[in-house]
């Protein structure tokens, strides 16, 4: 197939979908105003418009509808429903897959009517719509009930970057980590996180009876929030525990990962529509503690692959951390079943298939409309 992504060039999402479906053997283009983030394989082809802003989606459209005359592609997926979802409907890119990411469902139509309305129209003018989560899903059909059927296709994991990490129970003599790899922004929770590493400390040192690990708080991510978590830290007395490493390109997130023994993501909005950072946990065997926000509970099995618990909710959090910690046995199950519960529903090929499937389908649905 002749593939068009219309995307986020500067997005990780973006690289992996273009390499992922060129491996295949497609031919992918990726068409944005964002500058490069990390490298697409060769065979991937970029046309980056010099275009910026909200205002951008707007005004490259002719450029790409002239694009598109010449790609010819089969398929046009559009990622994001309100930016490059507004370029792909104004370009009239036919068949067009719009992908909804989280916030552009969540947040944006919200902001004023006119929002609601450019977001709700250029949904109505995809051929097909995909969501990475149920939940997310959900949304969008609370924007257009008439979307009975939308597809739901995963960000999956490369387990290839996760064969050697070794999923080793940490012994008393040694430090354990618990950690997170997510932006330094209000809407993950990390304040909830530090607030919740504060309270598992008192609870360990209150209970003399019980011999308990070196604990660590590593936080992986850059981000505004970043020197008010570092104070808060500070406030709450465990700033010499709470290591704060900063942004990292993706490709060494399983070398990260790699030196934690529990990972938790705490976010407090729906808009973290799904948790591509706890599948991630998953495949290198963590146990994960998760908040009820958005998709996160869907990609956890509760009690099996680690903890559900309630938003906004450090106390809640630290219980579930203190039993984790304690428990050596109940961390190697809940690692090793989060790392089958990833190969059986999230590995890359798995999500890739899935996708692919949805271009044939869409494809073959428009050309038949065409026809009749």
């Amino acid at each position: 197939m002749k593939i068009v992504l219309l995307s986020a060039a500067s997005s990780i999402h973006t690289v992996r979908w273009a390499n992922g479906l060129s491996d295949r053997g497609h031919e992918v283009h990726v068409v944005s105003q964002h500058p490069v983030g990390e490298p697409f394989c060769p065979a991937v082809r970029l046309h980056l418009f010099p275009f910026r802003g909200v205002v951008g989606y707007f005004i490259m459209a002719p450029a790409v509808r002239m694009l598109m005359r010449k790609i010819n592609p089969d398929v046009v997926n559009a990622h994001y429903a309100s930016g490059y979802g507004t370029t792909g409907r104004l370009a009239n890119v036919r068949p067009l897959v719009l992908s909804v990411w989280g916030s552009d469902v969540y947040d944006f139509p919200y902001k004023s009517p006119l929002h609601k309305w450019l977001v709700e129209t250029n949904l109505r003018a995809a051929d097909q719509i995909a969501s990475t989560s149920r939940c997310m899903a959900d949304q969008t059909r609370i924007l257009l009930p008439e979307f009975t059927d939308i597809s739901i296709i995963p960000f999956g994991v490369d387990l290839q970057s996760y064969v050697g990490i070794q999923s080793e129970v940490t012994t008393y003599d040694s430090k354990l980590v618990i950690g997170t790899v997510k932006t330094m922004k209000p809407k993950y929770g990390v304040d909830t996180l530090i607030r919740s590493f504060a309270l598992l400390l008192n609870a360990m040192r209150l209970n003399p009876e019980v011999r308990f690990h070196e604990l660590e708080l590593r936080l992986i991510g850059g981000g505004e929030q970043t020197d008010e978590l570092k104070a808060l830290a500070h406030s709450l007395g465990v700033a010499d525990r709470v290591n704060f490493i900063g942004q990292i390109p993706h490709t060494q997130v399983p070398e990260e990962l790699a030196n934690f023994d529990i990972f938790v993501a705490l976010s407090r909005y729906d808009s973290e529509s799904f948790g591509v950072a706890v599948i991630e946990a998953g495949a290198a065997g963590l146990p994960v503690v998760v908040s009820d926000a958005g998709g996160l509970p869907e990609v956890t099995v509760d009690g099996q692959t680690g903890f559900v618990v309630k938003r906004d909710n450090p106390q809640a959090a630290a219980e579930v951390l203190e039993k984790l910690v304690l428990e050596d046995e109940l961390r190697r199950c809940m690692g090793h079943a989060g790392k089958v519960h990833v190969a059986d529903n999230y590995s890359w090929d798995v999500c890739v298939d899935r996708m692919l499937a949805v271009y044939e389908d869409t494809v073959r649905v428009f050309e038949s409309r065409k026809s009749s």
